[in-house]
């Protein structure tokens, strides 16, 4: 059984995906397992993955139903006693897997882990602005106006989703957003501040470029938090 279970969805990204799987395969951190999720692609996905597949490594097909269904069921099949998340656009540094364990271990109180990230857009590194600037701690209120944590860069215990929840299918993006919240709400962050991802934007399929109601979203889970709250479904 695996310390680390690694999870990318992934859907009609044969063009990216191989960057992101040989990230993985490159940790310097060796106890992990890697979850491929295949949201029903309709392209080379299935070829190009199926050389790497091994004891350490699994496909699964699904219908295509969605980012949150994809990871919640490399979720439901992990084994590892921690699950990381890398998005199929992105990739991992050597050390990233390495690092955040002996942060753990030095923390062993944290449930949840993330690192600063390094953005590529269009093939060149961009810096980010202030107000994406990454924190650690308790920090549900620094969460709120805005996505704080890449998917990409975050290490959780299986514990924490046994506690909040997984990933809402109903929010078509912001769904990380949204459990970052819930998340955050229950349990204090640790954060590296060395880039240990790279990712990358400006892609035509990405989803933020291809719905544009982000706000909508931030808003539905502010305000049905607030209705748990009140009525004390969550403490």
């Amino acid at each position: 059984m695996a310390k680390v279970s690694v999870i990318i969805p992934t859907h009609n990204r044969a063009h990216m995906l191989k960057r992101a799987i040989e990230s993985v395969c490159r940790q310097s951190f060796e106890d992990w397992e890697l979850l491929i999720i295949d949201d029903g692609s309709t392209d080379t996905t299935q070829e190009l993955v199926r050389p790497y597949l091994n004891e350490k490594i699994h496909y699964v097909f699904q219908d295509n139903c969605g980012v949150s269904v994809a990871r919640n069921r490399g979720i439901e099949k992990a084994r590892g006693e921690w699950i990381a998340l890398l998005d199929s656009d992105d990739e991992w540094t050597k050390t990233k897997l390495e690092k955040q364990m002996d942060y753990l271990s030095q923390a062993p109180h944290l449930k949840v882990v993330h690192t600063q990230e390094q953005w590529i857009r269009h093939g060149k590194k961009v810096n980010q602005m202030k107000k994406h600037q990454k924190y650690g701690g308790w920090i549900f209120e620094k969460c709120l106006p805005l996505c704080l944590i890449s998917p990409s860069s975050v290490m959780i215990h299986r514990e924490v989703f046994e506690r909040v929840g997984r990933f809402d299918p109903e929010f078509i993006v912001c769904e990380d957003y949204d459990l970052w919240l819930r998340m955050t709400l229950h349990f204090e962050v640790g954060y590296l501040e060395e880039a240990l991802i790279y990712k990358y934007g400006g892609h035509e399929d990405q989803l933020s470029r291809r719905y544009k109601a982000m706000d909508y979203y931030r808003v539905k889970s502010i305000a049905r938090l607030m209705d748990q709250i009140a009525t004390k479904e969550v403490k």
